[in-house]
């Protein structure tokens, strides 16, 4: 067992300022050597950077042009400076490295109390680095810090390590499909939480490393209490009059699931491969069916009072286990043709035990059942064929464990993987919602709705509506937006908040927290910086305009008009200039590339 507190130091804080929200201190492990240290950075990276998203990518760009394979390439963990705090839905963490999937730089916000429990133990994060000889894990208690063998794992499914660990305090952890380095591996955090995208949990595998687990007892300082508790009253009281939020339709109610109706009735509902928007077997397989059917119970992440995810209570006296998000939802039903609610379960609890990303494996093998059907001709895949498909994405790299993009490809059917970057998309189709479709292109670690998250404003039309048929405005609607989330992503809080409170209300809290008297205007100035700095590094390793585009689909054909709604292909001329109209507002050149004289304004290092 090592103290952290007595090994080596680095970059130490030479401002003599004290830090509220911030601890200060930056873990840092190495699995090659086994030294354990610690870093310091200066109240001006704090403040510059903030937490979350932007630190760690902060940490990230010096290694930014490794291969994410590269033992010296870095695995970081970072809380914001909101966790710890009585901050609404401050809970959250991120986890950052090169993505294995698609090559550009790859974070994941994730929830369980993984964060907080970091953030007492005195650590703004935690930044791993080498490849250990043998399976290992992380355990962290206070400043305690050790590295022990964690072989008797090997193999297991996450499940069976959270039980193992069950005294350890909050685990992240890896399956089999990290352990095998399946680039759809994701990393499984409190049993019920995941760090889905971008196959991160290849790269813990890659390290050898199984799992981390941290327990803390300490508290988290802040500047000015009384002007904290002022600033939660406000969320809370606009969350709670927030009818997407708190509804009885709403999140609250009936978690992620609430917006499945909503989404096919509006005709975008990803159907067969994307080659519909309409399923008709919706409303047997949508949130109200679930609830009816497994009364499940409300759950949610640390210090968040919307409980948005849902739990199917114990079996027998069994464990809990996690009810399908909307993606989850709507990519095993009506992506691939499928209207057993017991199945979506079964596959559910099977990729969470793997630790696979439940969007990228539903749409994975929404690719390979299209090809399939191509060369051999229709036929339906039923359950055991599935979940057999579904296993073998766990075993590595080849086959379905290497992506929809790779397996397309390899089948010299490209068109047919459903994809941005090489990253899948999620349960939003862009034919019927144009903000979402210049999102997806502009995202920077591919296929993701939550950069910008246009459904809020194009669907359930908050802060305010806007034609979602249009691509008018919403090249600066979409930069704002990835600059809000970016920020969001760094302090760190829950995105579906913003549906209720703002920039404004978070200023608040954050100043409350650091003592750093801070506006809204403040705050997305620094969420500029963040996204820009990712544009920045994911231009140092090649990525440009080539990237920034949708599948052909879109463009060719029509989605399923219907209920008074024309689902038409994508204008491609129109797409490609609001692109253009992005990039300028965004300071990239006519190539997607970063403009030198923005990343000086930002002060991002070029």
């Amino acid at each position: 067992m090592m103290n952290a507190s007595e090994e080596s130091r680095t970059g130490l804080c030479g401002t003599g300022q004290s830090l509220t929200g911030w601890t200060g201190r930056i873990l840092s492990v190495d699995l090659s050597t086994r030294k354990i240290g610690t870093m310091e950075l200066s109240h001006e990276t704090y403040a510059t950077w903030i937490g979350g998203k932007g630190l760690a990518g902060f940490l990230l760009r010096p290694q930014i042009t490794l291969a994410w394979d590269n033992p010296f390439m870095p695995i970081i963990f970072m809380t914001g400076p909101l966790v710890g705090t009585i901050a609404p839905t401050s809970g959250r963490g991120v986890l950052m490295t090169r993505s294995p999937l698609t090559g550009t730089v790859g974070d994941s916000s994730f929830g369980g109390a993984l964060a907080t429990q970091l953030k007492r133990s005195g650590w703004d994060g935690v930044v791993i680095t080498g490849q250990s000889e043998e399976l290992v894990g992380i355990e962290i208690k206070d400043a305690e810090v050790q590295i022990v063998s964690a072989e008797p794992l090997r193999g297991l499914g996450t499940e069976a390590v959270f039980r193992a660990l069950a005294n350890k305090g909050s685990v992240a952890c890896i399956g089999p499909a990290g352990e095998n380095g399946s680039l759809l591996a994701c990393v499984m955090v409190d049993r019920h939480h995941a760090a889905g995208r971008g196959g991160l949990g290849a790269s813990l595998g890659a390290k050898q490393l199984k799992y981390l687990s941290v327990s803390g007892t300490g508290r988290v300082a802040v500047a000015d209490r009384i002007l904290l508790k002022k600033a939660r009253e406000d969320i809370v009281r606009l969350t709670m009059a927030s009818p997407a939020l708190m509804g009885q339709q709403g999140f609250a109610c009936f978690g992620t699931g609430a917006v499945f109706d909503l989404m096919d009735a509006r005709r975008m509902m990803p159907t067969d491969n994307f080659r519909s928007t309409h399923f008709s077997d919706a409303g047997k397989v949508n949130a109200f069916a679930y609830r009816e059917r497994y009364q499940p119970e409300k759950y949610g992440c640390k210090g968040c009072h919307i409980q948005c995810k849902k739990v199917r209570p114990g079996v027998g006296g069994g464990e809990r286990r996690a009810m399908p998000e909307f993606e989850t939802m709507s990519h095993f039903t009506a992506l691939i043709g499928n209207t057993d609610m017991d199945l979506v379960l079964e596959i559910n609890a099977l990729l969470n035990d793997l630790g696979i990303d439940t969007i990228g494996a539903g749409a994975t093998l929404a690719c390979y059942r299209e090809i399939d059907r191509q060369e051999k001709g229709h036929r339906v895949m039923d359950a055991s064929e599935i979940l057999e498909l579904l296993q073998g994405m766990a075993q590595g790299p080849e086959h379905l464990g290497g992506g929809s993009r790779r397996y397309a490809t390899a089948h010299e059917l490209p068109w047919a993987s459903m994809s941005v970057k090489g990253q899948e998309l999620s349960a939003y189709d862009p034919r019927g919602a144009y903000g979402m479709a210049l999102a997806y292109a502009t995202s920077t670690r591919g296929g993701c709705h939550l950069r910008a998250y246009p459904i809020s404003h194009e669907i359930l039309r908050k802060p305010v509506a806007t034609d979602r048929f249009t691509f008018s405005g919403k090249a600066r609607i979409v930069k704002i937006a990835e600059d809000t989330n970016a920020v969001v992503d760094s302090l760190t809080a829950c995105k579906f908040i913003f549906f209720a409170a703002g920039l404004e209300e978070y200023a608040r809290a954050y100043s409350a927290v650091t003592g750093l008297e801070t506006t809204a205007q403040d705050l997305l100035r620094a969420g500029e910086r963040i996204y820009f700095h990712d544009r920045v590094m994911n231009g140092i390793n090649g990525f440009s305009i080539r990237d920034d585009d949708l599948p052909m689909r879109f463009f060719s054909e029509a989605g399923s008009s219907g209920g008074g709604v024309e689902i038409k292909p994508i204008n491609r001329k129109e797409f490609y200039q609001a692109r253009e109209r992005y990039y300028r507002i965004r300071g990239l050149d006519e190539r997607g590339k970063p403009l030198r004289e923005k990343a000086d304004e930002l002060g991002v290092a070029w």
